[in-house]
């Protein structure tokens, strides 16, 4: 599971079997966790997160969108 980004609290990170789905990026932050598909951005799922976090997160996605979607051709 490498870890392409950390914000504070967040780490952002791909699954290795995750290659034969759209890209995308896990965050996770204690015992919280989401998922946002990355074109475009969106939440596929979380759970654990408050409200306040997903939105963060979603600005943070959306702020270094680009990285991460290098990241995951790199990777993939």
């Amino acid at each position: 599971m490498p870890t392409v980004l950390r914000v504070g609290p967040f780490r952002f990170f791909f699954y290795v079997g995750d290659g034969g789905e759209p890209p995308h990026v896990h965050i996770e932050r204690d015992d919280g966790e989401a998922k946002f598909w990355l074109d475009p951005v969106r939440l596929e799922r979380s759970g654990g997160l408050s409200r306040k976090d997903i939105n963060r997160v979603r600005a943070l996605i959306e702020l270094h969108r680009q990285h991460l979607l290098e990241g995951w051709d790199e990777f993939f």
